[in-house]
């Protein structure tokens, strides 16, 4: 199959649409529902960023993608009690790959909300039982067992996206889009993200353990197809904070160091402990903590709202607990897709307990970014790979 022909483009208005090939066959086969074009785009960047994870560091690896850049990214890796209870899988068994998507989506659960998810692996039963009870739009894989496809196809009522790939499929080495009728035309970014990348540590400290190597290649290959600027907080083999499409480098720090304190925060005992209304579903649990953990949890108290979703009235958790809880979080990489032109990133990235950084390099400021490193006890490493993606 060459084409197919999709409801509308990007928006109702922009028809007719279709995804095709000039040569060859499409690598994509639909199983089940209607992919749109920015399923079909969140797809095929997802399968990419899975398919990257996975030569990378030979685990099973997830994404969770919303309007063509990464909600959550993860690989493969034992999970606590605690964590599995901040993701509310807690309740299940999970195979790897259902381990990979459940930490994939669980890092911001508010961004996945409506996701298409990536899956680097043929897609079993437990993977698939665990999509069925997410709110998403669809799913792109490799293969699927009979039985998972059965759980997916009765999803939606039938009508749940479910999309195959060629995982053997590389396209031609040059690519091209239309904007406003013009064409432009590049090489396709093929360059690699392996361990070869982190080999220029240029900071005081040169301790990267491996772990940390693997931390900072799932931040890099998820800022590879993030909208730019970017930048990404990677801890424990997924992405925690990914800041996506700001114009300027400090704002893309910010953002994304946000949601990694808030990752942090959902694993909080004020967190763990909120006394949810019982038959409060799972996105409304997300809404709850989101306000909780932020200022607006006060005009929730101010107006009363807070028995919509708590059966007793939570405490305030206040800036100084939560400053105390995050003190204690060390250990997290960060990757950025194109230089710190400023020190004030690295200022900020500690904040959030970032050890670990990956860059660039290239500025006219790379020793100011250095000795803020080092002021830090940080580990940097300049890749001399920029991941800018448009």
């Amino acid at each position: 199959m060459k084409e197919i022909q999709l409801k509308y483009g990007c928006n109702p208005n922009q028809l007719p649409a279709r995804i095709y090939v000039e040569n060859g066959e499409l690598p994509v086969e639909v199983l089940s529902g209607r992919p749109g074009y920015i399923n079909f785009l969140d797809a095929l960047n997802g399968w990419q960023l899975v398919r990257d994870l996975k030569a990378a560091t030979g685990l099973p690896a997830a994404t969770s993608f919303k309007h063509v850049s990464p909600a959550g990214a993860a690989v493969y890796a034992e999970m606590s009690e605690l964590e599995k209870k901040a993701c509310f899988v807690d309740d299940v068994e999970l195979s790897p790959l259902a381990v990979a998507y459940a930490r994939a989506r669980g890092a911001d659960r508010m961004s996945s909300y409506g996701d298409f998810i990536s899956l680097s692996d043929v897609c079993d039963e437990q993977t698939a039982r665990l999509i069925f009870r997410e709110v998403s739009d669809g799913v792109i894989a490799p293969g699927y067992t009979d039985e998972a496809l059965a759980i997916l196809r009765e999803k939606r009522k039938g009508a749940y996206s479910i999309i195959r790939v060629d995982p053997d499929y590389e396209p031609e080495l040059t690519e091209r889009k239309q904007v406003f009728g013009v064409t432009f035309e590049q090489r396709r970014n093929d360059a690699p993200l392996n361990a070869g990348v982190l080999k220029n540590i240029v900071t005081v400290n040169r301790e990267l353990p491996p772990e940390a190597a693997r931390d900072l290649l799932v931040s890099l290959i998820a800022l590879k197809y993030t909208q730019s600027n970017s930048v990404c907080y990677a801890h424990n083999g997924m992405a925690i904070g990914i800041g996506a499409g700001q114009q300027s480098r400090i704002h893309c720090t910010r953002l994304a160091g946000t949601k990694a304190d808030n990752w942090w925060l959902r694993q909080s005992p004020q967190v763990m402990e909120l006394p949810f209304l019982p038959d409060l579903k799972r996105p409304d649990r997300d809404n709850a903590i989101d306000l909780y953990i932020g200022a607006d949890y006060m005009d929730v108290l101010a107006d009363g709202a807070w028995q919509n979703l708590f059966s007793v009235r939570p405490p305030v958790f206040t800036a100084e607990e939560k400053a105390e809880y995050l003190a204690t979080k060390t250990g997290v990489a960060l990757g950025s897709d194109a230089f710190f032109p400023f020190s004030d990133n690295i200022d900020r990235a500690h904040r959030s307990g970032v050890s670990y950084v990956a860059q660039p390099g290239g500025s006219i400021r790379d020793q100011l970014v250095i000795d803020a490193c080092d002021r830090y006890g940080m580990v940097m490493a300049f890749t001399g790979v920029r991941l800018f993606h448009h």
